[in-house]
């Protein structure tokens, strides 16, 4: 399976039934180029204009099972810390 094709996979989590969205991007084992984790990216705040939650890490080992067009993931997952609002400095 490609990468191009996970990205158009909806993520489920199993426990609660809540749709965490579509697949952004990958980190990747350098040596083995195998996948470490998925990243999702939050949910849009007021309609997006209030920036996004933080990205959801889906690590290896939470996937439960992949099929056509969804993946299940296990338990609620992390959040990545990346994608949320930035602070003014000043």
């Amino acid at each position: 399976m490609r990468f191009s094709e996970l990205r158009y996979k909806e993520v489920i989590c199993v426990s609660t039934g809540q749709r965490l969205g579509y697949v952004c991007d990958a980190e990747l084992d350098a040596c083995t180029g195998k996948i470490l984790s998925l990243i999702v990216p939050g949910q849009a705040r007021f309609f997006g204009l209030l920036g996004r939650e933080e990205d959801y890490c889906l690590p290896w080992s939470c996937i439960t099972r992949m099929g056509e067009d969804i993946i299940l993931v296990e338990k609620e997952p992390p959040r990545c810390g990346r994608g949320h609002r930035r602070q003014r400095q000043g």
